[in-house]
């Protein structure tokens, strides 16, 4: 007898499902006001969820073992893009109001004997939704992440391979990309200085490690007022800097992201499409780091020009000669005849000013000329070792003085 009760009480509920349905909607009309902010074609989708939601709750109300995932299945009517047009606290909204329309609904529909039974069994049904939707929403966040990071990938990989064109742009705006994350000298200018970092990643047994560091390494750059696209190639890491002047104060708060190894600091340029200049340098920099072994960490590209000279990098060859050989040959070229003088006497200022037949004063001078014009100076080692380098690629690549190599 209970049996046929309960069959004939779910057979009364399933004649109210239109009603309770009209009245959903009719509730969230007036007490959601975001709700008719809507589209036509959204508010469908919410309408077809509730009625989905209400025929759902009448077959679990009938058998609830036998319909034990139907709170689930209710949003398996909605598109796809219904998680992007309303939020979860949204959702929570829309359960709320529905939940509350049925409560006060189903005394006008049913019977009074039937009103309590019910009651109770929405309130455990509304637990099942409210859980449902979460369900939903994370597998949709999950979904925008695993997309979200295959597009960051391509977005690096083009600014690696010089393929930057508009549509680069407008991606890396939809990954939150804004090229001045709040830094003053950028919003001033209206500049979006942007600089690429390449450098060794740390050993990851699976993607979602990888995941993780990228995750990582785009919040510390946020926190340090930069934006930040990231992307593993490989052994390597690739972290695409926007936002910033200075780079390289950025990278030493990156730093514990890389793995072992130099970190090199592209040089900055004024946006992602000109990005491919600075990725180009990085990459050769960290292909020649290694014959620097006392560099810091990080270092920049342009301190690594002798090191990428020599393992052939050709656009560090045509500016250690156009940039530093140049300059020298303006004139009577008599900085350097000096300069050259000075390294081939071993650094020795007294033995330059006797080769010369010059008092050793002129050749402080004129050192001190070298590296104002320069900003190189052949006082300090390294310097010096970048100033023999220059020399001997200018007098290559530039055999006529006072012309630029091209």
């Amino acid at each position: 007898m209970a049996k046929g009760a309960h069959v004939a009480r779910a057979e009364r509920l399933q004649n109210a499902t239109g009603a309770l349905a009209t009245a959903a909607m009719t509730a969230m009309e007036e007490k959601l006001p975001w709700f008719g902010e809507l589209s036509a074609q959204d508010r469908s989708w919410i309408g077809l969820v509730a009625q989905s939601g209400i025929s759902a709750f009448v077959e679990w109300f009938r058998d609830p073992e036998a319909h034990s995932s139907m709170p689930t299945r209710i949003f398996g009517s909605a598109p796809r893009e219904f998680t992007r047009v309303i939020s979860l606290h949204q959702t929570v909204d829309l359960v709320r109001t529905t939940i509350e329309v049925i409560e006060t609904t189903i005394g006008t529909l049913l019977p009074a004997d039937d009103v309590p039974i019910v009651h109770e069994a929405i309130q455990r049904y509304a637990r099942e939704v409210a859980f449902a939707a979460a369900t939903v929403y994370a597998q949709a966040a999950e979904m925008r992440g695993a997309w979200d990071a295959r597009l960051e990938a391509l977005l690096v990989d083009s600014v690696i391979r010089g393929e930057a064109d508009e549509s680069v742009r407008s991606r890396a705006s939809a990954l939150g990309w804004t090229g001045a994350a709040g830094t003053t000298d950028s919003a001033s200018t209206g500049r979006a200085e942007v600089a690429v970092v390449v450098g060794r990643a740390q050993s990851a047994e699976d993607a979602q490690t990888a995941s993780n560091v990228a995750d990582m390494v785009r919040h510390a750059a946020r926190e340090a007022g930069a934006d930040a696209l990231c992307a593993i190639q490989g052994d390597r890491l690739v972290v695409v800097l926007g936002g910033t002047s200075k780079p390289v104060e950025i990278v030493q708060k990156l730093a514990q992201w890389f793995g072992p190894g130099p970190i090199v600091v592209g040089p900055v340029v004024k946006d992602l499409m000109s990005a491919v200049t600075s990725a180009r340098a990085a990459v050769a920099g960290l292909r020649a780091a290694a014959a620097w072994p006392g560099a810091p960490r990080p270092v920049q590209a342009d301190e690594l020009l002798p090191e990428r000279s020599l393992s052939g990098d050709g656009h560090a060859r045509r500016q250690l000669a156009n940039e530093v050989y140049g300059p020298l040959t303006v004139g009577d070229g008599v900085l350097l005849d000096t300069v050259s003088a000075y390294l081939d006497s071993g650094g020795s200022i007294e033995a330059t000013a006797r080769a010369m037949f010059i008092h050793a004063n002129t050749v402080r001078y004129r050192l001190k000329r070298v590296a104002d014009i320069t900003a190189y100076n052949p006082l300090d080692p390294r310097d010096a070792f970048t100033l023999r380098v220059a020399l001997t690629l200018g007098r290559l690549l530039n055999p006529e003085p006072g012309t630029a190599v091209l």
